[in-house]
């Protein structure tokens, strides 16, 4: 790997953990640990991209190497570099958890390529000073859903970690997959990560709440010098400003999120990062039907809460922790809270135009939010496929009817023998003023279709098909991976050799493990 430049800012200009040795500990005063992975005993390249590959300086014919299965498995370390274990805390489910860290997440290194920072990091490659009970690996099932989510998530458009590769281990891990008592043996994988950086808000939560003030100083210095350089002026309008952009970017995450139906199921302010980057895919899920008050994480069952409608209060939340980390810097509250404040009215109101271009409206009236609140709540009268209605709903034109246009969205319905009496009624309702506000838009339908499929989703990772991936791959057969990868990357084209993608749930994936719910275990 010949281009790949080595360049180790985080490790070189922060304080570094003096103890060198892979034991579960308590870390103070410091932002990282040495830590060089656990040695798989017989790693198997599954997947790369070649795309990821040539963002950081690696060729396609060096992914086929042996250096690059050794380096991307942990088996053997990068020239110049000395591997890393994050040392951050957070706040899980709303409780505060004190020091966490990567736990099964080891950093390669950093590396420089077209002017352009990344940070290579081992997900799944054994026990850190962080890992407190666990063992630091993971499993195939998981790491299939991660490779796979990250470059879906990618595709869509929305802000994300990228994956690099995916491999085999060789190695078995237990894990008790539904933490009901009956651990059993599987299959152990490594996923390689690729990320500007992995600082989340817990890492300034961490250096706040142990009054590590200076390191906080640094860090917080650090991070705006060498990822938000636009950032200028006095030290304490600095802070302010870093804190408003992390925001921001924030905030156009989580509207990625709701506009294609993505609920991350893990929001604690340890999985999120401040570069508005979707980080940590756990027991993630997409929408099947329409319900904002689904989550996919079976530990958030009862409360659920990081349910899909809840993830904008929730980043909301997050980012108040973060504004109390950076609290001592800055001495002031009121201008942290008018971020605050701003980012929910703010939300709202990008929300609202997202919402209506997915609904092919590209003006806004005032009107409008009873458009959109009165689909919500249709949409949940009757189970509807989410990515299928707004897809289909291209196909709507204004000249149609009520019925004709209830008609072209009704594959997305999951009991059409529901579409009866006070439901179907309520559904005429909606397209009456759906197809009366098309009326007021200038745009032909043609146009308005096309620019429609832009926004909308033809194909999203749905849990059935990840976990068909994974059935196939326990046998190994990795063409299902390969097919979902390509299919992947190109979300919003039609694909029709891949047309079978484009369907509902089936039925015997409502309550397959893996497929309705899915627990942290990996």
């Amino acid at each position: 790997m010949k281009n790949l430049k080595i360049n180790n800012r985080f490790t070189a200009e922060l304080p570094a953990d003096p103890n060198e040795q892979n034991e579960v500990r308590a870390v103070s005063n410091a932002l990282f640990s040495y830590v060089n992975p656990t040695k798989p005993s017989n790693p198997k390249l599954i997947h790369a991209s070649e795309e990821v590959a040539e963002l950081v300086g690696i060729s396609a014919e060096e992914i086929q190497s042996e250096a690059f299965l050794n380096a991307f498995s942990g088996k053997e370390i990068l020239p110049d570099t000395r591997p890393y274990a994050m040392c951050y805390a957070g706040h899980q489910f709303g409780n505060w958890a004190g020091q966490l860290g990567d736990g099964r997440a080891i950093n390669l290194t950093e590396v420089e390529h077209d002017n352009t920072f990344f940070t290579l990091q081992l997900k799944g490659a054994g026990k850190t000073p962080y890992s407190r009970t666990a063992d630091g690996l993971a499993v195939l099932r998981s790491s299939i859903r991660e490779y796979l989510c990250a470059e879906a998530m990618h595709s869509l458009g929305v802000p994300t970690t990228r994956s690099l590769s995916l491999m085999l281990s060789g190695d078995q891990v237990l894990r008790d997959i539904l933490y009901n008592g009956n651990p059993a043996y599987e299959k152990g994988a490594i996923v390689c990560r690729v990320a500007p950086s992995f600082i989340r808000f817990g890492s300034f939560e961490m250096l706040t709440a142990r009054n590590e003030l200076k390191n906080l100083k640094q860090f917080v210095e650090y991070t705006i010098k060498h990822y938000f350089p636009e950032i200028t002026g006095e030290p304490k309008g600095q802070y302010l400003q870093f804190f408003k952009t992390v925001a921001d970017k924030t905030r156009e995450m989580i509207l990625h999120w709701q506009r294609v139906g993505f609920v991350h199921g893990v929001m604690n302010t340890d999985n999120m990062s401040v570069h508005g980057i979707t980080i940590d895919y756990g027991p993630y899920g997409w929408l099947e039907n329409y319900d904002p008050n689904w989550t996919p994480n079976t530990t958030d069952s009862q409360y659920r809460r990081y349910r899909f409608g809840n993830q904008p209060q929730i980043a909301q939340w997050n980012l108040y922790q973060l504004a109390n980390a950076l609290y001592p810097l800055i001495d002031e509250a009121k201008p942290l809270e008018n971020i605050l404040e701003s980012f929910m009215t703010d939300f709202e109101s990008d929300y609202k135009t997202m919402f209506l271009s997915k609904l092919g409206i590209f003006t806004s009236t005032e009107t409008d939010n009873s458009l959109i609140d009165d689909l919500e709540a249709v949409l949940q009268l009757t189970e509807t496929d989410m990515t299928i209605f707004f897809r289909n709903l291209s196909y709507v034109k204004k000249s149609d009817t009520v019925e004709k246009a209830i008609e072209k969205i009704q594959f997305s319905f999951y009991a059409i023998e529901e579409l009866s009496g006070e439901i179907l009624e309520t559904w005429k309702k909606w397209f009456a003023q759906y197809l009366e506000r098309l009326e007021t838009e200038e745009l032909s339908d043609e146009d308005r279709s096309q620019k429609m499929n832009l926004i909308n989703p033809k194909y999203v990772l749905r849990n059935y098909m990840a976990q068909l991936a994974i059935d196939a791959a326990d046998k190994e057969d990795y063409s299902l991976i390969n097919e979902l990868y390509t299919l992947l990357q190109k979300p919003y084209d039609e694909q029709p050799e891949y047309e079978k993608w484009f369907a509902k749930r089936p039925d015997w994936a409502r309550s397959k493990v893996g497929c309705s719910m899915l627990s942290c275990s990996s």
